[in-house]
């Protein structure tokens, strides 16, 4: 692959490559361009751009920027959008977690629906690791179902005040994720003993009762997957956007006395002005721009900054509200990433060994985390 140097500010920390103009989505007033990518066989004269696994090794990168109790920003460099894309759906849609399903009722004389309440309680996230339990196919059994019990009945709290002119005081007059109890069943006491199976949230309201209204149900919770029904989906939020780039044209300088008005154009932070009036781009703080293109729109800027996007350099925040830690949510799309490229692999050695009458094992990969050998084109 031939080299290539690329001019950037003399100041700048950035690697070389950031201000190589290949992989930069042009941002203006009214439009983008150069969104697609271009280096692939046979675009660029004298230049072998064919697949290399020692070259995609050197230019893939996951740093993490920030991570929480519930939440991680991290950024993902060197892969194209359409695999950025693919592992967002993956922990939206086929990440497995526990939620609930069948919901019995023996009593329900709240003024909520029966059907209503059913859909409030399969939303409730479970603290369960899914990868103790098989999904369901028929029976359930203590590996494929978890049972809650859910018995609330709300009456006036009889210790409270009786003096003429207070208000009515109840008991149970909300009924509340963390009223939901586990009904252990075969060995899953055991298997639960250090960590009992329950809402994350236990402060979600369910139902509002009044004095002689009552909630009495049985609940089942499953293993599946979120394109199966958002319910079983393990992120709250999973998104990225790509990074932005700011590039000031140093043959035309923002004049000091626009200054502000010039940071005033972009996220806080973003711009910088020093003492002698001089305009800088904080590194760090470009991340934050939310290129809302305000700069475009004054002709007194036309010349002096370029606003682009890295196209491979994605920053992903993700929301967990399920069992995964934030943390293993990404891990865990690598997983079903794999075992999708296993299968694919299968089916692709089961053709050519059909076209030449071998017959070959095929055994299943469904949810395996398997071995896939990449090699350079």
């Amino acid at each position: 692959m031939a080299s290539t140097s690329y001019a950037r500010p003399s100041s700048s920390q950035l690697p070389p490559s950031v201000f190589n103009p290949r992989r930069h989505v042009n941002v203006h007033a009214e439009r983008v361009s150069d969104v697609s990518n271009t280096e692939y066989p046979g675009h660029y004269p004298g230049e072998d751009h064919s697949w290399n696994l020692a070259h995609f090794k050197q230019n893939l990168k996951v740093s993490v920027k920030r991570l929480s109790q519930r939440s991680v920003e991290f950024d993902l460099i060197g892969v194209d959008a359409s695999i950025a894309n693919a592992f967002r759906r993956i922990m939206i849609a086929e990440v497995p977690s526990l939620a609930i399903e069948n919901v019995y009722v023996w009593n329900n004389t709240s003024v909520i629906h029966d059907e209503v309440l059913a859909h409030r309680l399969g939303l409730v996230p479970l603290n369960v690791d899914p990868s103790l339990f098989d999904y369901r196919e028929d029976v359930p059994t203590d590996r494929n179902t978890l049972v809650f019990r859910l018995n609330v009945a709300c009456e006036v709290d009889k210790s409270a005040s009786k003096e003429k002119g207070a208000s009515r005081k109840f008991l149970h007059e909300l009924v509340k994720s963390g009223d939901l109890e586990w009904i252990p069943q075969g060995e899953q006491a055991a298997v639960f003993a250090g960590c009992t199976p329950a809402p994350t949230n236990k402060e979600i309201v369910l139902a509002k009762l009044r004095p002689g209204q009552e909630i009495e149900m049985e609940l089942h919770a499953i293993k599946n997957v979120g394109k199966v029904h958002a319910k079983w989906s393990p992120v709250a939020t999973a998104s990225y956007r790509l990074h932005p780039l700011i590039v000031l044209n140093p043959s035309k300088p923002v004049p000091p006395h626009l200054g502000e008005k010039f940071a005033a154009c972009f996220s806080p932070g973003v711009v910088q002005i020093d003492r002698d009036g001089q305009i800088s781009i904080h590194e760090h703080n470009m991340r934050k721009e939310s290129m809302s293109r305000e700069v475009l729109r004054h002709k007194e800027f036309e010349g002096c900054v370029e606003l682009k996007r890295i196209r491979d350099w994605f920053i992903y925040t993700i929301e967990s509200e399920g069992p995964y830690a934030p943390e293993d949510l990404f891990p865990e799309a690598i997983k079903v990433m794999r075992s999708k490229i296993a299968n694919i692999r299968q089916a692709a050695e089961g053709l050519l060994a059909d076209a030449d009458g071998v017959d070959l094992p095929r055994a299943s990969t469904i949810g395996a985390d398997v071995d896939v050998v990449m090699e350079d084109a």
